[in-house]
């Protein structure tokens, strides 16, 4: 299965990929519910990592997941990280990934513990960006990223909310160092609203595989 999900990932068709993702994800859900200990509440935040974070999140507790199914988590922006905990914890993100693994695992948490994760994360040393191989679609992204695509197939530049560098702000991801796969796949539920988010369902509504693999080559390249 693990191959299967790679490879819908590396080629990642607009409606395909991600809705046969969904049903194989969704499926998992049903037959693994992944929770926290009885009472949470008596383990500090890096025990909580190594309890129920590590496994997708990074092996040794730094945040960064092998599996580009997974994002990476070091040095994300602590305010993100606790309103998706969050909101995970109250089921109203519903994209398959969190359905699967996520809404058991954020059940447990209460509002200090989410708060030390997210602090814990932001902590840790972040992923810097890697030259690209391909010089030549990295520079198509770097165009969709800063200046968008314009009418009548509008696609707003992600410049504009996550920053030039790639940091974001507060509420608004760090993308720079994240898996290019997991942004890839993100833009895929976005485009499709498999996960709901008004601001990014709009702003991708019109992205094409094509300026997908280009944005993303280029984001990878980034660094804060």
């Amino acid at each position: 299965m693990d191959g299967l999900l790679m490879n819908k990932l590396k080629t990642h068709s607009l409606g395909v990929a991600a809705l046969a993702l969904a049903c194989m994800v969704a499926g998992r859900a049903r037959s693994a519910d992944i929770s926290l200990p009885p009472d949470p509440s008596q383990l500090p935040a890096r025990e909580l990592v190594s309890y129920a974070c590590s496994k997708c999140h990074g092996v040794s507790g730094n945040g960064i997941s092998i599996s580009p199914l997974f994002p990476i988590l070091a040095g994300q922006n602590a305010v993100y990280i606790e309103g998706q905990l969050k909101l995970l914890r109250q089921r109203g993100r519903a994209d398959p990934h969190a359905r699967a693994f996520m809404w058991g695992i954020s059940r447990g948490l209460s509002d200090e513990e989410i708060g030390d994760l997210a602090t814990y994360f932001e902590s840790l040393p972040a992923v810097t960006g890697k030259p690209s191989t391909n010089p030549a679609l990295a520079a198509k992204g770097k165009d969709i990223y800063e200046n968008g695509v314009p009418e009548p197939n509008k696609v707003v530049k992600c410049a504009q909310c996550h920053g030039d560098v790639g940091a974001g702000t507060n509420n608004v991801p760090r993308l720079a160092g994240q898996h290019k796969g997991y942004i890839a796949l993100q833009l895929h539920y976005y485009h499709t609203g498999l996960r709901e988010n008004k601001l990014m369902n709009r702003n991708v509504k019109n992205i094409t595989d094509d300026q997908i693999d280009a944005v993303t080559e280029y984001i990878s390249t980034l660094t804060p």
